[in-house]
């Protein structure tokens, strides 16, 4: 059996747009879900050009995972993304695509680092959606780059099976039949739903939604969940992994839900649940196909963070989901100050 031969990494793509108004909110940012999106279309595109470089069945890169996304600063109405997308690192069967968006002013020529991702992509064979192709490997410039891209192969497989297992047994969310009012600053007032139809518009070759889109969906919900407990300008501060468990098909209803899980002093924790159902065939049940956790901050006019509402938390279930995501929250504080310290 013939061993694939490494090819160089793909040259590193870029994609230049301008930021218009219906791309912001009404105080002229950004909204995160554009972002998203154009990061996963960067990503789809390197990644099936690579996957296509071999012989055999033509495929499309599929999305599976989105690693914790940092949103370092707004982007604002009328300055240029940069979004960069290069390949680092392949298994026999996926590829990790990392990408950085640079905010370009168009009047100063200012520059800066916006946003960083890193995207998991498997290449699926366009005759037949379930077939997952081989990826082609690719040359690594020293042994130790291919060890720790190696390590996070391992880490994400692990989490994303760790998520799927904890996500198949989540209750469905709660439903308020009577329409009554629920007190400021709890979870029931500030939870919110989205409901989509999936359209042609929404999908890949394979007739399965863009990630892009769903993410820009689930955006949306964190949103306006963010907006209804602080009533300011808010915006996404990071998203945690996003973990694609099953298809989205054209034609099924999308129901997308989002409940703030935690607070702190000067940010927001969402959880956003992404279901899915048959439109046309009402026998099968509705699954769950994404789940993530968004982080929103606080802004005055002046674009600094504001304290945010304490959350008034109702019952043992919601006291848990409060307690995971502290735990989350203090974690990635953690880390945060562990990558500053390395950095000095």
């Amino acid at each position: 059996m013939s061993v694939p031969q490494a090819l160089e990494a793909a040259s590193p793509l870029q994609i230049c747009r301008l930021m218009r108004p219906d791309d912001a909110n009404i105080v002229g940012n950004v909204h995160g879900g554009i972002i998203l999106k154009m990061i996963e279309e960067a990503g789809c595109i390197i990644g099936t050009r690579h996957c296509n470089t071999q012989n055999g069945d033509r495929c499309l890169a599929a999305l599976v995972r989105v690693e914790k996304t940092e949103f370092l600063f707004p982007m604002f109405i009328g300055e240029v993304a940069h979004v960069t997308a290069e390949i680092t690192y392949t298994s026999k069967h996926s590829l990790e695509v990392q990408v950085k968006v640079i905010a370009e002013n168009l009047l100063t020529g200012a520059k800066k680092l916006a946003n960083k991702a890193a995207l998991w992509y498997v290449p699926c064979s366009l005759q037949n959606v379930e077939k997952i192709m081989d990826v082609p490997p690719i040359k690594y410039a020293t042994a130790e780059e291919e060890e720790q891209g190696r390590k996070r192969y391992e880490a994400q497989k692990l989490e994303r099976l760790e998520t799927k297992a904890r996500i198949d047994e989540v209750v469905p969310l709660p439903t308020n039949p009577d329409d009554s009012p629920k007190e400021q600053h709890t979870v029931g007032y500030s939870q919110s739903s989205l409901i989509h139809l999936v359209a042609p518009s929404d999908c890949t070759l394979h007739n399965n939604v863009h990630g892009g889109v769903t993410m820009k969906l689930m955006d949306e919900v964190a949103g306006i969940v963010a907006f209804r407990h602080c009533n300011t300008n808010i915006v996404t501060a990071s998203v945690e992994a996003i973990n694609f468990h099953r298809k989205i098909h054209k034609g099924c209803v999308v129901t997308v839900t989002g409940r703030l899980t935690f607070v702190s002093n000067k940010s927001m924790e969402i959880e956003v649940l992404v279901d899915a159902s048959s439109l046309m065939e009402a026998k099968k049940q509705k699954y769950r196909a994404v789940s993530a956790f968004f982080t929103f901050i606080s802004l005055d006019k002046d674009n600094k963070p504001l304290p945010v509402p304490a959350l008034k938390i109702e019952g043992e279930e919601e006291q848990r989901r409060f307690e995971e995501g502290k735990a989350r929250y203090l974690q990635n504080k953690a880390k945060r100050l562990a990558d500053k310290e390395r950095k000095q």
